[in-house]
């Protein structure tokens, strides 16, 4: 089960979050693909900088991941597989940037579910949490100093290594991933409690639970864009 949610906010002028939510049922089982990714509002072309990323994402999905399962190749190499990617983005992010004389990036939180292995792949203070019973395990690290300068990210500042993990998905397994105005005015007790997997029945479910957290954001005070994606995997 899966929903997203993409907030604009209260107070920002655009919206520079891009979230990418694909799914398809293949003959080796589903495969699903989650991302988000926050334009670095500092910058100009934040929104341009997420949005690219997210197609390029969405591209990779349907040709490279997909030849990949069919071949049944190891983890090792769809991890490989996106790492080139993301080498390629930023280079291609680089050069627009020189052409243009402009500075451009976004964090990008990425998910692969397949055969309940999860492979994750972050740049930036985006963060995903896996929810298991009533514990919240934080999976990411926050590429950001005090002052909220994000240390690496996908753009035109050169190229970062993004963190990687996988593990093994159990039924009743929560996912999230999230941009920090989604999370920021909310503590990680009241996000474990409004998405414990055990109380989300649906999708509908799902959706109303995320809408009800942006909306407790923005009403403490939130003025960032708000999105997440989250995935309860099935028994």
């Amino acid at each position: 089960m899966t929903n997203v949610y993409w907030n604009k906010g209260r107070e920002a002028e655009k919206n520079q979050d891009s979230v990418l939510l694909q799914q398809v049922l293949t003959s080796r089982g589903r495969v699903l693909l989650a991302a988000v990714c926050d334009g670095m509002g500092g910058v100009s072309c934040g929104e341009e900088a997420s949005g690219y990323a997210a197609v390029r994402l969405r591209e990779w999905f349907y040709t490279e991941l997909f030849a990949m399962i069919r071949k049944n190749k190891r983890y090792w190499v769809i991890r490989r597989s996106l790492d080139r990617l993301v080498f390629h983005m930023q280079g291609q992010l680089k050069r627009y940037a020189l052409q243009e004389e402009i500075s451009l990036g976004t964090t990008m939180t990425v998910l692969v579910v397949w055969e309940k292995t999860w492979l994750l792949w972050h740049l930036g203070d985006s963060r995903a949490h896996r929810l298991r019973g009533r514990r919240m395990e934080q999976l990411t690290q926050d590429h950001a100093q005090d002052a909220g300068t994000l240390t690496k990210c996908l753009g035109s500042f050169g190229h970062f290594v993004p963190q990687h993990r996988m593990g093994v998905l159990k039924p009743g397994d929560g996912i999230l991933i999230c941009t920090d105005g989604f999370r920021r005015r909310i503590t990680d007790e009241e996000l474990r409690d409004v998405l414990h997997p055990c109380e989300l029945a649906g999708e509908e479910q799902i959706g109303r639970r995320l809408r009800e957290i942006g909306e407790t954001c923005m009403k403490r005070g939130e003025r960032d864009n708000l999105s997440a994606v989250y995935i309860k995997m099935i028994g």
